[in-house]
């Protein structure tokens, strides 16, 4: 059993909004995906035989913003993998270790949120999404410190 010294996931994620990330060259190495997804049909299926449940998840993994980054990493197998003991996990009765082998699987990807983090990646905001939201719950800023100072202080007389 290896003693000391850091591992692959030893420690806290790496976070995008931690006080000290405004080091230059800190932004170049997060990674931000477009929130639509891939565009596009899912490559070709690259192990034996898939049945109709891995197809179902090999298409809806492959519309994901994190498709792009398995793309240009050339990852078809290890999503094929992640997709095929995936179908099995979601079986009766899967065993716990299959579904910890989906869990690391769901993380390498960046399918989980500490896999995103472990990534560097961050999905693109959905401005147009947030702006509607925002004309919903617009709020009164209330009175200015000036004015809320003069109601202390008296009003300066």
């Amino acid at each position: 059993m290896p003693r000391g010294g850091a591992r692959v996931v030893s420690g806290p994620p790496p976070d995008p909004t931690a006080l000290r990330r405004d080091r230059p060259g800190d932004a170049a190495t997060w990674t931000t995906l477009p929130a639509e997804g891939r565009a596009g049909d899912p490559p070709e299926w690259p192990l034996l035989e898939a049945d109709g449940r891995e197809w179902e998840l090999w298409a809806d993994l492959w519309g994901k913003p994190q498709a792009i980054m398995w793309e240009r990493l050339g990852q078809l197998y290890e999503v094929a993998m992640c997709v095929r003991m995936l179908a099995r996990a979601e079986q009766p009765k899967s065993s716990i270790e299959l579904q910890k082998v989906v869990r690391q699987y769901l993380d390498s990807l960046g399918l989980s949120t500490q896999g995103m983090l472990r990534n560097r990646w961050r999905i693109a905001a959905n401005e147009v999404g947030e702006r509607r939201d925002s004309r919903k719950t617009k709020v009164s800023a209330g009175p200015s410190m000036k004015d809320r100072l003069k109601a202390i202080d008296g009003g300066g007389a």
